[in-house]
């Protein structure tokens, strides 16, 4: 070996012998880059039981540069913020409230026992306190409000209601006119949305649910005319009371039922069209003539 080489052989073993982690170049010697300065591509050695991070050590300020201590402290301070809270779910309807979502709402918690009223469209105390159990029992916030969190819960333990489950007690919307009904004074009587018209000249005065017979004494359908009125008539045949009455087929006629206001759709009449508002079909009694017009369709 000449002295070059025996030179060179010295220095490895003395940086090896220092502690010093010496790569070789390929050249048999160490190149640019390999000493222990600030641009040195070696690594040092952690002290027995520690650990390297990756760029330098993992103590604040020993590492191979100041951006390597900088980013650490910044990382831990980020660790320490707290996340934010979620934003509180969106309330959809509370007290006061009403419209057919309302009336949906309450629907659907009948389905499910936690509502025995009939569906009003009116967010009352009954529905309140309703969705109040219904969240407690789930583990929601029991604010006896409807938000999102609380109608997602409801919509997946229910079915879609019915329209006569929406209007069990009649209040549902009523349908077109039947062409028959936009002349004269007519009673414009509705089999399918279950309403009563009463119009003149094509314009409705007032609107009120009515309930027809059952599948065997079923309302006669067709246009009639209003032969007789009877305040306090009470039925010769069955022998029960039917107030404001005002016939127009037979033995058929529009009058007041109690057992309508009391049970809803859930009863049926004997082939009358029954009215279970008695203030509306006071008013209507006090309006119609003998003479006026009957339409009776679907």
């Amino acid at each position: 070996m000449g002295r070059a080489g025996a030179a060179a052989a010295a220095v490895l073993a003395l940086l090896a012998v220092a502690g010093c982690e010496v790569r070789d170049t390929g050249a048999g010697t160490t190149g640019p880059g390999t000493g222990t300065g600030a641009g040195s591509g070696g690594r040092h050695r952690s002290p027995a039981g520690t650990r390297n991070a990756p760029g330098g050590d993992d103590r604040p300020g020993t590492g191979a540069g100041g951006g390597s201590a900088k980013g650490t402290a910044a990382g831990s301070a980020a660790g320490r913020t707290a996340a934010p809270d979620a934003p509180p779910a969106r309330v959809l309807w509370s007290r006061g409230d009403s419209g057919r979502s309302v009336r949906e709402l309450q629907a659907r918690l009948r389905q499910i026992a936690w509502l025995s009223e009939a569906p009003t469209g009116t967010y009352g105390p009954l529905t309140e306190r309703a969705v109040r159990g219904f969240q407690s029992k789930r583990g929601l916030p029991a604010t006896g409000r409807t938000d999102t969190v609380t109608w997602r819960r409801l919509v997946a333990m229910t079915r879609a209601p019915g329209t006569w489950e929406l209007y069990p007690m009649g209040g549902q919307p009523a349908g077109a006119p039947d062409a028959r009904c936009l002349t004269g004074r007519v009673l414009c009587i509705d089999k399918t949305s279950r309403t009563l018209r009463w119009m003149i000249d094509g314009r409705t005065l007032s609107t009120m649910a009515v309930r027809f017979g059952t599948q065997y004494t079923p309302t006669r359908e067709g246009e009639f005319q209003v032969y007789w009125k009877s305040r306090h008539h009470v039925s010769t045949i069955y022998h029960t009371a039917m107030p404001y009455a005002m016939f127009f087929s037979g033995g058929q006629a529009v009058h007041y039922s109690s057992d309508f206001a009391a049970r809803g759709y859930a009863g049926g009449s004997h082939g009358c069209v029954n009215v279970r508002d008695e203030a509306a079909i006071a008013r209507l009694f006090a309006q119609v003539k003998v003479g006026d017009k009957v339409v009776v369709h679907r």
